[in-house]
Formats: structure tokens, sequence, C-alpha cells
């Protein structure tokens, strides 16, 4: 099993950074590789086990399915049903914590998958760089000072 992990410092409060990611349709408004997003079947956005199906923004589809959300722990954790990258029993957590010291967010975002031995460096590159960071980064620069 592959594992990827990221993290980053949200120049915001938690509860700030919270609002703007917990809602599981959100990802075109605050990451720069989705172009659009829809819930299947009708479901409310923050329910478990809704589908969203989005479109990145070179084409390809994805479908997650929600796994847990909560308001709590400032957490969520998805399944991802259908995509491009050609990834088996991908499971990802996105998560943030409180950082006391100058009213920041420590966010991480993990992911375990099964792929083909060799896709496996691009793969973890990807993720990592292409998708992580890049929405840590997008984060980063809406909430900057």
């Amino acid at each position: 099993m592959t594992k990827v992990y990221v993290s980053s410092v949200i120049p915001a409060p938690a509860a700030s950074v919270w609002a703007v990611i917990r809602d599981f349709n959100a990802l075109p408004a605050w990451t720069p590789f989705v172009a659009e997003s829809r819930i299947e079947q009708h479901m409310l956005s923050d329910q478990i086990g809704c589908i969203r199906n989005f479109t990145l923004k070179d084409g390809g589809r994805i479908r997650e399915r929600l796994l847990a959300l909560s308001d709590y722990d400032l957490s969520c954790t998805y399944s991802m049903l259908e995509s491009p990258m050609g990834v088996e029993n991908y499971i990802a957590t996105l998560s943030l914590t409180p950082i006391t010291d100058g009213n920041r967010t420590f966010a991480a975002w993990q992911a375990e998958f099964d792929c083909a031995p060799e896709r496996e460096a691009q793969l973890t590159r990807d993720i990592a760089n292409g998708v992580f960071q890049a929405a840590f980064t997008a984060l980063q620069k809406r909430f900057q000072r």
C-alpha cells in the first residue's frame, strides 16, 4: 500500500479554514484544479455516504464518497470510487489542527492506495504536489494577511 502525507500551515484560524473546506462539494471554490463538482442523488454535501462527482480543469472526472466528517475534529475522510489515475482502495483524510501561537492552522492531508509498482513514485509525487500541496498553497493565498 502506498502512503502520501502532506502538511502545511495556513495563516488563519482553524474555524475559518474549516468553514471553507467543510463542504464536500466545494472543491471548485478552494482548489486550483477542480472545474466543477456536484453531489449525486441530491444528497446533502455533509451527509455521510454522499458521492461528489467532479471534473478537473484538465477534463478528468473523479467520483469520491464521504466516509466521515467531524466538526469536532475538523476532519473529513473519503474514498475514491473512480478516477483516471489508476489507483485502487484509495482512502484519504484531510484534517485541521488549531495552532494557538499566531491563531493559525496546521493542515494535514494523507492518503493510502494501491497501484501498479511502476507507477507508485509518479503517483505519489502527483498526489502530494499536484493535489494536496496545490490545494494548501491556494488556501494559504486565500488567507494571507
